[in-house]
């Protein structure tokens, strides 16, 4: 018997995803106008979700795009989808166009057009274990993006280009330099350890702000681990002590293979499993 289809939000509606339609005019079908979020929830709770509702209205913001729903109306529809999906572990996924005009025109259209509202739920898997004992193997790409990086837009074809760069080459990731420096992954967030320091570029236009860096980030401060916001040149990443990406899906893990050469001492190292250890307890303080 097959699986029951999940149960999407569209513009007001809860449906099984076959029935959720949309214009073939939406902007954010034809020009990739719009921004997502993605949001882990644990034991059917959303995490740190006040953080990712602020990089929403950040994105929102940068492509000027009045948000259709205030905090507490986006906190009651996310948890409902959550409900209806069964709870446990989930990605949540939701997404704001600037919805469907009468034709095709690259300006604005106007200021009364309703913006599409889409959100969905997928189960949320365990990091593997592959990449907790061996480590990644990731490859270093010149980044060719636009200039906005820190707006999380759906217009994701460098991205996609860049990460199918990194699975033709058998990697996991690829890690983006740009300017002599760098920055993160095609879909992580991008951490060094040098000198027993942990170390992240600061936010700007190059990358992504990570909600989950910034969980890590505090987790070790507070657990009393030197941290650091700073440029990463490309040497410092051949030469760090460890290598972690992060991401909403895989949480924190470490790289061990960069451009065929070992990082890291080619092996996952104390600090990552230190830091590790503290989101899985972090976690466990939602399940409670």
């Amino acid at each position: 018997m097959a699986a029951p289809l999940p149960v999407v939000h569209l513009n007001g509606r809860f449906a099984p995803l076959a029935e959720a339609k949309l214009s073939p005019l939406d902007r954010g079908f034809l020009f990739g106008d719009g921004v997502y979020e993605v949001i882990p929830a644990y034991a059917g709770r959303l995490f740190h979700l006040p953080a990712h509702l602020k990089r929403l209205q950040y994105s929102l913001d940068g492509i000027r795009l009045k948000n259709p729903l205030g905090d507490a109306q986006w906190t009651r529809l996310l948890e409902e989808l959550v409900a209806k999906n069964g709870g446990g572990d989930q990605a949540v996924y939701l997404q704001v166009s600037r919805g469907a005009d009468a034709g095709r025109d690259h300006s604005f259209p106007a200021a009364t057009l309703s913006a599409t509202v889409y959100a969905m739920c997928s189960p949320l898997s365990a990091l593997p274990e592959e990449l907790k004992t061996r480590g990644a193997k990731v490859m270093t790409i010149q980044d060719f993006r636009w200039h906005r990086c820190d707006i999380k837009c759906t217009a994701l074809l460098g991205n996609v280009l860049l990460r199918q760069q990194a699975t033709d080459g058998g990697c996991h990731e690829a890690i983006l330099l740009r300017d002599g420096h760098a920055t993160e992954g095609t879909a992580s967030g991008l951490l060094i350890v040098k000198g027993g320091t942990l170390i992240t570029a600061p936010d700007g236009p190059d990358l992504l702000p990570s909600i989950t860096r910034d969980v890590v980030l505090d987790l070790a401060a507070k657990a009393g681990i030197p941290c650091k916001r700073a440029r990463i040149p490309v040497p410092d990443l051949g030469a760090a002590q460890e290598v972690w990406l992060v991401s909403s899906t895989r949480e924190v893990y470490p790289v061990t293979l960069i451009d065929d050469k070992s990082a890291g001492g080619g092996k996952p190292g104390p600090l990552w499993k230190r830091v590790y250890d503290l989101f899985q307890a972090h976690k466990a303080e939602l399940r409670a």
